[in-house]
């Protein structure tokens, strides 16, 4: 069963040894990535992070049992664990599965994880104007056209990074 875990970002892994050793047999953990371009001191550098904050997945089959929790509640760099993931395991699943499908060759989620609509802002994330807010106005299976600004632009789609405002 899948639950999800928010966790000390210092501490996350010491959790995940402590719940290794705690828990025997198949333990998954699974948090996706995303590679961000920023600007700092006016270079651009590449930031890895996780696009559901500290929050991290973990399935193990002892997780069914209501007791588990109690038992793991005091590990180190463990905040809590979120209630309910009994009721949205199909839910959890279907997340975990479109992450995993819109991953890359280096495992950090591609542009395709997000739908797109037209007639709405998105925030590049990668390449030179990245932060910069551009407003969507036609797509295609392997360009977007859009507004940056008053310039109208088009965007290989598979090449930037980009997600809703």
């Amino acid at each position: 069963m899948w639950t999800i875990v928010k966790f000390d970002k210092k501490y996350l892994s010491t959790l995940k040894k402590e719940l290794s050793n705690k828990l025997k047999g198949n333990l998954i953990f699974y948090s996706p990535k995303i590679l961000i371009q920023k600007y700092r001191k006016n270079k651009l550098v590449n930031i890895e992070t996780n696009i559901v904050g500290d929050y991290l997945f973990c399935f193990h089959e002892d997780f069914k049992d209501p007791t588990t929790f109690k038992k793991l509640q005091f590990c180190k760099g463990l905040k809590y664990f979120l209630f309910g993931c009994s009721q949205s395991q199909n839910e959890i699943h279907n997340f975990i599965e479109k992450c995993k499908n819109s991953e890359d060759a280096n495992g950090f989620i591609s542009s395709t994880f997000y739908e797109i609509c037209k007639n709405t802002n998105y925030k590049l994330a990668t390449g030179p104007f990245a932060e910069k807010i551009f407003k969507m106005v036609n797509f295609q299976r392997n360009k977007i056209e859009g507004f940056l600004g008053n310039i109208k632009t088009t965007i290989k789609r598979d090449k930037f990074l980009y997600s809703p405002v």
